[in-house]
């Protein structure tokens, strides 16, 4: 196994042991990060589902996202609340960022923000990665499940 299959492993222990429901909301990712959660062992309860935001107006008219700009921590922190909201889950995972090759919103390519949020708090890591668009992909795909699996896993 991975080290991502591993904490993938963790997370699904967590939250069957804790009931938990893990949604994703994600853009930049564009539903990997669900897909790679969704191999998990015993999936089906605990994994919510997933909201792919990929255009700016999904952010905005179904997550609640405030319109702006979008590669923010402010947007992945929104994405994630909103997908809690609707999809009704105890943590949420969102990912944001400019994938490239091109620079988007004046931030370089690799610019990533991904956020876990909870009833009570949110954590968002900053990342400035590097590569061509899928491997960024696949990096931050890594870095969120390494986040969720910071805040989930005991």
């Amino acid at each position: 196994m991975t080290a991502s299959e591993d904490l993938v492993a963790d997370i699904a222990r967590v939250a069957e042991r804790d009931s938990l429901r893990i949604v994703t909301s994600e853009s930049l990712t564009s539903g990997n990060l669900a897909a790679r959660l969704g191999v998990g062992p015993s999936a089906a309860a605990w994994l919510g589902g997933g909201i792919i935001a990929y255009q700016e107006a999904v952010k905005f008219d179904v997550l609640g996202v405030d319109e702006g700009p979008v590669v923010t921590q402010t947007c992945a922190e929104q994405m994630a609340r909103g997908a809690m909201r609707l999809l009704g889950a105890d943590v949420a995972v969102s990912t944001t960022g400019v994938g490239g090759p091109e620079p988007s919103e004046g931030k370089p390519a690799g610019t990533v923000f991904i956020t876990v949020a909870t009833a009570g708090d949110a954590v968002t890591r900053d990342l400035r990665l590097d590569g061509p668009p899928e491997e960024v992909l696949q990096q931050t795909c890594d870095a969120a499940v390494a986040l969720l699996a910071e805040v989930v896993v005991d």
